[in-house]
């Protein structure tokens, strides 16, 4: 039987690299009867067993870690180089000077070594699917595998693999697509029109993720055949998360959201600012290198409060994110999901 049904609450904190997710967060919503997650993203291997071990320290229950798949191919060295002229301006503007561009998979095998070695609960991948040996390794080490779809055509790709749940995405998410190829072909499926086509396509377990800010649309996504709501931006004001003032000031804003590559070279969806208007025209098809290339700058920015030159990665309803503690959090999307399928039951 899935890990899924023995949670207490059908609530999955949704694994936020580069900073939210940390393991205060991801023991938090676990010890409120959900499933806290840890994003594996950007770490190190030593930083990610350091923070498998916090978490550990915090809580024994269940948890998981999501893997950035690495895949494609790198971008093209003089469209990488355009850019980086372009964004000259913000290197003189912040005096901090621009990462070296450069392509990996973000220690991907590395990484799978570590969970082999020392397995967590779950493990969930996004951008893609790992091989079937590393799915083997990690199953057979006792790990659960959920897979980050964002179609029908990628989640019958993914079914092959026969993992124990499906992730699906839909456009309204917060932070990077999980599209397998990231191009202009790549599905721009709603949450509620990627469940039903998914669910009619797999017969697998699945997890809804996208714009889920509050208890009713959790509620929403249960009704249409999700098995639990992964949700992230909801916990971006929580107490236990690692986000950075400015992002917390602007989630509680009504500022519209909007898909960019001018953060880090991959399609990503964050509230809008000065550097996204300012360069999205230009980026280019290139990730990680513009991630690497525009790190030193966004980081400096977070230290100084600069809204305008951060990703401001969130969902479509970041408005809805309240500063709470995330188990309070937890349990009121649950209570409330609760109470809005009950009123749309005595509707029908």
């Amino acid at each position: 039987m899935s890990i899924l049904g023995d949670l207490t609450v059908p609530i999955i904190q949704a694994p936020m690299a580069g900073g939210p997710s940390t393991p205060a967060l991801a023991a938090a919503v676990s010890e409120a009867g959900g499933l806290g997650f840890l994003g594996a993203g950007y770490l190190t291997v030593q930083k990610l067993t350091e923070d498998i071990a916090a978490t550990r320290a915090l809580t024994g229950k269940p948890f998981g870690v999501n893997l950035f798949v690495g895949g494609g191919t790198p971008a093209d060295p003089a469209a990488v180089e355009a850019f980086a002229d372009r964004l000259a301006v913000e290197s003189a503007r912040s005096g901090v000077a621009l990462g070296t561009p450069r392509f990996d998979d973000d220690a991907f095998d590395a990484k799978v070594d570590a969970l082999a070695a020392d397995p967590v609960p779950v493990v969930s991948f996004t951008f893609g699917l790992p091989s079937s040996g590393a799915a083997q390794r990690l199953r057979a080490a006792g790990s659960e595998l959920w897979m980050t779809v964002t179609s029908p055509d990628e989640a019958r790709q993914a079914a092959a693999l026969e993992p124990d749940a499906l992730i699906v995405q839909g456009v309204e998410a917060g932070g990077h697509r999980g599209v397998f190829v990231d191009d202009e072909h790549a599905s721009d499926l709603t949450l509620l029109s990627a469940l039903q086509l998914i669910r009619a396509a797999v017969d697998v377990p699945l997890i809804a993720a996208g714009g889920l800010g509050s208890g009713a649309a959790v509620g929403a996504a249960l009704v249409a055949g999700a098995s639990a709501a992964q949700v992230g931006t909801a916990y971006l004001r929580a107490q236990e998360a690692g986000t950075s003032e400015a992002q917390r000031a602007a989630t509680a804003e009504p500022t519209p959201t909007v898909l960019t590559r001018a953060f880090s070279g991959r399609l990503a969806r964050g509230i809008t600012n000065r550097w996204h208007r300012t360069h999205a025209a230009d980026a280019p098809r290139a990730y990680p290198e513009v991630h690497y290339m525009t790190s030193p700058l966004r980081a400096h920015a977070r230290k100084t409060g600069d809204a305008d030159a951060i990703n401001l990665w969130a969902g479509q309803a970041h408005q809805l994110a309240e500063a709470l503690p995330a188990a309070e959090i937890t349990r009121r999307l649950a209570a409330d999901a609760r109470a809005a399928i009950a009123a749309a039951a005595e509707r029908l």
